[in-house]
């Protein structure tokens, strides 16, 4: 961890068995802790302590880490509602560590936000809130989807 930061990395993943002197270092750099909750789960290890992240300042992200062999779902959203039911996350801090730090750690500044000038990435949910995200797993709430500013569902 302590190199990856000294190195300057972008992010670091999985972060599931961190020490105080990881977060330290992560706090005081630009490297994002990239979280996949649904590995964590699939692989039975415990889940990473967002809350002592976000305490020390850290910038998370959040991560499905879809592949074959450790994580097979694709599905932000139930890695929003594990990071709220189990990580100890608001569900303001899931969604921005699923969009805007999510970002950071890829180093873009044209995604993971709503501002003139970025992609216009946007997912309508069919919901009265995002806490929906949270409170409501498994249950699909898309009501519509643009990519790059073109509506494609």
């Amino acid at each position: 961890m302590r190199l990856a930061v000294e190195l300057g990395a972008a992010s670091v993943d999985h972060c599931t068995y961190l020490d105080r002197a990881d977060v330290d270092a992560l706090a005081g750099s630009d490297t994002v802790a990239t979280l996949l909750p649904a590995t964590d789960l699939s692989t039975r290890q415990p889940l990473p302590d967002a809350r002592a992240l976000l305490d020390a300042g850290v910038t998370v992200a959040l991560a499905s880490n879809c592949n074959p062999g450790s994580s097979y779902t694709s599905s932000v959203a139930f890695c929003v509602a594990t990071a709220v039911l189990q990580m100890r996350m608001s569900v303001a801090e899931a969604v921005r560590a699923a969009t805007w730090g999510g970002a950071r750690a890829l180093r873009r500044e044209d995604v993971g936000v709503l501002r003139p000038g970025a992609r216009a990435d946007v997912h309508v949910l069919d919901a009265p809130s995002a806490t929906h995200l949270a409170y409501r797993p498994g249950v699909p709430l898309t009501h519509a989807v643009w990519r790059a500013g073109v509506r494609v569902r």
